[in-house]
């Protein structure tokens, strides 16, 4: 009688170990390449929403540079810092046409806003009063509003003199960009606005390039008279937060460039 043995030989399950280890390795790289893909697809995603993100804020900010600025006052101060830093100035215009309407006896004394509405002026909130006769102002910090009588307390901000009926009162923004290089693996742009702290505004923004364009069509990084910036060119640059392989060891980047018109300088 024959004896028929169906089972595999050491050679055959040698054979069999070893295509099914090829078939896994290949399963796996093929994995880790389409996580890779997806993962850098998504830090590219993000890249680009900073760059976004970064150029809207300060397209809009620079647009409304020198908004009903008093005299006295800088719309733009640029410095050419490689990455640039910006500082921009402008009135909210939520005061509009509001004024004391009896003059200070004392540089502490209560501001007499009789007859306007001060709704849109709160406590802690940074004003600016402006004499239109000697063209001098300053801010002070209000500390209390009294809505019905239409005064303004400033009792932790002591003004240098007494303003005269007929000052104005206004509510300044202050906006001040910049990029922190401080953990050069993550370049943040920083905003400050008005008086409060620097904050975090967009991460992984590793340059910003600005210039300006001038009445006199010359374009300079640093403006020496800002009356005359007619147009602001930004460049932002982003990147991946760590090195990629794949880009042998560099960063990945992308560059957004726009511009914006300044409407509020040498309307005059």
């Amino acid at each position: 009688m024959e004896n028929n043995n169906k089972g595999f030989t050491l050679l055959e399950l040698a054979i069999g170990v070893l295509l099914t280890g090829v078939i896994l390795s290949a399963a796996f790289s093929l994995y880790l390449t389409q996580h890779n893909q997806l993962s850098t697809q998504d830090k590219i995603s993000n890249l680009q929403f900073n760059i976004r993100a970064a150029s809207t804020e300060l397209a809009s900010r620079i647009r409304m540079a020198g908004f009903d600025l008093p005299e006295g006052i800088q719309a733009i101060q640029a410095n050419n810092t490689n990455p640039d830093t910006i500082a921009i100035n402008y009135a909210s215009g939520e005061l509009s046409g509001v004024q004391i309407e009896e003059s200070m006896p004392e540089p502490s004394s209560i501001l007499r806003c009789d007859g306007h509405d001060l709704s849109n002026l709160h406590e802690n909130d940074l004003a600016y009063i402006f004499d239109p006769i000697s063209k001098y102002g300053e801010y002070f910090i209000v500390s209390a509003v009294d809505y019905s009588s239409s005064t303004i307390q400033h009792n932790t901000s002591e003004l240098s003199y007494s303003y005269p009926e007929g000052s104005k009162i206004l509510k300044l923004m202050h906006f001040k960009f910049y990029v922190d290089m401080s953990d050069s693996l993550h370049p943040t742009l920083m905003r400050q606005e008005n008086n409060e702290a620097a904050q975090a505004f967009a991460e992984n923004i590793s340059n910003l390039q600005l210039r300006y364009g001038l009445s006199s069509l010359v374009v300079v990084d640093v403006p020496v008279v800002e009356e005359m910036i007619r147009e602001v060119s930004i460049n932002v640059t982003a990147r991946i937060a760590r090195s990629d392989a794949d880009i042998q060891g560099e960063y990945l980047t992308r560059t957004l460039a726009t511009s914006v018109k300044v409407r509020n300088l040498g309307v005059n």
